[in-house]
């Protein structure tokens, strides 16, 4: 029979990520834990999910992204941009994490989209602009020194004439999605989602969906005046923006 410390067997008695961190494997996103995770990355992860929410939908006539801005200081001037930004006259982007994180990304997802279009005289495809994000991220979690981004992305746009939705993740994974959200209460979104979801729906009904899963979720806290809401229809082909006083014909 094998005998311990006493210190190894308190160790062996603490729940997995507390013995990760006495031993050490928390101090940088380089290190392996003996059950194979990254730590460092899963706290990113957690950064992520502390963040303000986003949903976003592809409808039968474009995608819709409705984001959370979360009601700031009044001493604030408020951003004219909002909480979705323009990557191109194409693409839409919504970020769940750190801002300055996502700012860094999103400027890079600016340059390239734009590089492309000045070499091609032609839109920049929606996934080539996520794939670049998610490469950069992946670096960022096996180089020392540095540390994960915090921050998830989720990316809608037109690629032709279809209708595009990814969200990528710190790890530097990205998929697409018929329906998804980020930031706070990510899975209760989710999951309202998987039950209401309405392949067949075009864009005034998803936001319509999509601010009474807020309202169910947020309840006394929802108010209107803090969402921003983004679109871009397959035929028109260009972002159309919502916010206070246009949405609040959605609410019922």
């Amino acid at each position: 029979m094998p005998i311990f410390t006493r210190r190894q067997r308190v160790n062996m008695d603490m729940p997995m990520e507390m013995q990760n961190q006495v031993m050490g494997y928390d101090r940088a996103a380089t290190i392996f834990s003996p059950d194979g995770h990254l730590i460092q990355v899963e706290y990113a992860e957690k950064t992520v999910r502390l963040g303000s929410s986003s949903i976003g939908i592809v409808c039968k006539d474009g995608v819709v992204i409705v984001a959370d801005k979360r009601m700031k200081d009044p001493l604030v001037i408020a951003d004219p941009i909002g909480r979705i930004s323009e990557i191109d006259k194409h693409i839409l982007v919504s970020s769940a994490g750190i801002a300055s994180d996502a700012r860094i990304l999103i400027e890079r997802a600016q340059v390239v989209s734009q590089q492309h279009r000045v070499t091609y005289d032609s839109d920049v495809d929606v996934e080539s602009i996520v794939k670049d994000i998610a490469n950069i991220k992946q670096q960022f979690t096996q180089y020392g020194g540095a540390r994960p981004f915090g921050v998830s992305l989720m990316v809608a746009g037109n690629s032709g004439k279809k209708p595009k939705l990814f969200v990528t993740d710190v790890t530097g994974n990205y998929a697409s999605y018929k329906a998804a959200a980020i930031g706070e209460n990510d899975e209760k979104i989710r999951e309202e989602l998987r039950m209401n979801l309405d392949r067949e729906m075009d864009i005034e009904e998803a936001i319509k969906l999509s601010l009474k899963i807020f309202k169910e979720i947020l309840g006394k806290n929802f108010s209107v005046e803090r969402f921003d809401a983004a679109y871009i229809k397959i035929e028109e082909g260009k972002i159309i923006r919502l916010n206070g006083e246009h949405l609040k014909k959605y609410i019922k």
